[in-house]
């Protein structure tokens, strides 16, 4: 049987987008590096001590995410170019309602 997969789309840092199938309960760091997506390399293995799988997550699909933790908020303080709607990969969990996300890179 086939594990179900909705799509995500990686706008990379020079504005080229990369469409990748993402398993349900994964988490898009894990979808990211499976589909090598440059610049994100998830050091700490997505314990919230880095933040190496920064993203930006593209309107609408912020409401469509639970809020960010106070520890994901203080892990950010590391990223560059953070912007509203910055996101740690790790921390999002890639459900049915998620077909479709799309997330941009940030440029270094």
């Amino acid at each position: 049987m086939t594990e179900p997969t909705i799509g995500i789309e990686f706008v990379l840092p020079d504005g080229r987008t990369k469409t990748c199938r993402a398993r349900i309960g994964d988490r898009l760091l894990d979808v990211a590096l499976e589909n090598k997506i440059e610049r994100i390399e998830g050091l700490c293995g997505g314990n919230l001590n880095c933040a190496t799988c920064h993203m930006i997550v593209l309107s609408p699909w912020c409401e469509k995410l639970q809020p960010p933790t106070a520890d994901e908020i203080d892990t950010l303080d590391f990223a560059y170019n953070v912007e509203a709607s910055s996101r740690l990969g790790c921390q999002i969990i890639i459900t049915p309602q998620l077909d479709g996300l799309t997330v941009r890179i940030p440029t270094l």
